[in-house]
């Protein structure tokens, strides 16, 4: 659920196409070598360019990674849960602004919808609360996290608008409004809603339960004391997937590269929303003094990308890193996918891009 920052792509028109490309495999070649674990996809009008799996499914048992095994989105999982409000404001059940005190009882007031998806709304990090007061034997919810919020109401960081900071309180308020204003269970319906008309087979939001029953699911690993990659579960007061294991909003889907694709073409089409409503999703928010943010609904925002107008996303769970990274005008895409928490993943993104734009 942790922040990883926006990178830079205004840098890319270098190489020639066959340099570029070239590039692109000997960066492959590095982070292999110095042992990345992940896969990547680029693709074109919603075709595969490239795609490889390198690494390790699982260290401990030196089984293989392969193109199609699951990974957790951690936070590239909060445009979907942005797609669900923007579905439930479709269906007339509430609106982008009104306050989310008409539906969810927090003690913070002024705040709205909107403020919540744009990651404008000043709320406290709820999660800095659980890990210092939360029994970390027991796996928490959205309620458990609404109750702690409301009993020991840690100050508000801004007045609601007037400045943009990335909030994981947010998001698990968003799944909790779906929850409020449809009487069902945000798991169940974004399978219902989005995975399964989008055909995203492989795609669920999981207890650690159902992972461990994915044969192909990718572990996230860290490091221990020895250097060896060991299942990041192991690290259980460090690791929020576990204590926090119940959370709805912020993280916790888990997904394919090639579902991903699924998922990203069908943000072309008005399949689950209107082109309109979608606009919104990838437009940003003004803040109280005009300046304009760069996010929008479960989306970070490059307008100035080289190659137009680009949305992206990032995940950070323990053992984790994941982005999406798509540019619209041209229905480019890149997705990357990482079980090693390794830090090439920065480097192959930028590579990929150099490699997209003369594909």
């Amino acid at each position: 659920m942790n922040r990883l920052l926006v990178f830079p792509l205004v840098f890319l028109f270098v190489f020639s196409a066959s340099g570029q490309k070239r590039h692109l495999q000997n960066a492959l070649d590095r982070a292999e070598t110095e042992g990345f674990s992940g896969v990547i996809l680029l693709a074109e009008n919603g075709k595969v360019l490239f795609e490889k799996a390198m690494g390790m499914r699982n260290f401990e048992e030196g089984i293989p990674l392969q193109p199609d095994d699951v990974f957790e989105m951690a936070s590239v999982s909060k445009q979907f849960t942005a797609m669900m409000i923007m579905m439930c404001k479709e269906k007339g059940l509430l609106d982008f602004d009104d306050p989310i005190e008409k539906y969810i009882r927090v003690p913070y007031p002024n705040i709205t919808i909107r403020h919540l998806l744009t990651h404008t709304s000043g709320l406290p990090d709820y999660q800095a609360i659980m890990d210092e007061y939360w029994d970390k034997s027991k796996a928490a919810g959205n309620p458990e996290i609404l109750e702690y919020l409301r009993r020991y109401a840690p100050p508000k960081l801004f007045e609601p608008g007037d400045n943009y900071e990335y909030s994981n309180t947010g998001y698990v308020i968003l799944a909790s409004i779906v929850e409020e204003v449809t009487d069902r269970d945000f798991v169940e319906l974004s399978k219902e809603w989005i995975f399964d008309p989008v055909g995203m087979e492989n795609t669920a939001i999981r207890s650690l339960e159902e992972k461990a029953q994915v044969p192909n699911f990718a572990i996230g690993h860290l490091k221990d004391e020895k250097g060896n990659y060991v299942n990041a579960n192991r690290f259980r007061s460090s690791d929020y997937t576990l204590w926090l294991g119940k959370r709805k909003g912020p993280g916790r889907v888990s997904s394919t590269a090639q579902d991903l694709l699924k998922w990203d073409q069908a943000l072309y089409t008005e399949k689950l929303v209107s082109n309109e409503t979608l606009e919104q999703a990838f437009s940003p928010f003004e803040l109280n003094d005009g300046v304009k943010s760069t996010y929008g609904f479960g989306w970070d925002l490059d307008p100035n990308s080289p190659y137009g107008k680009m949305v992206m996303h990032t995940g950070d769970n323990p053992g984790y890193k994941t982005i999406i990274v798509r540019f619209i005008e041209e229905n480019k895409t890149i997705i990357l996918l990482n079980n090693n928490y390794h830090p090439d993943q920065m480097r192959l993104v930028e590579a990929a891009t150099l490699a997209l734009g003369k594909w």
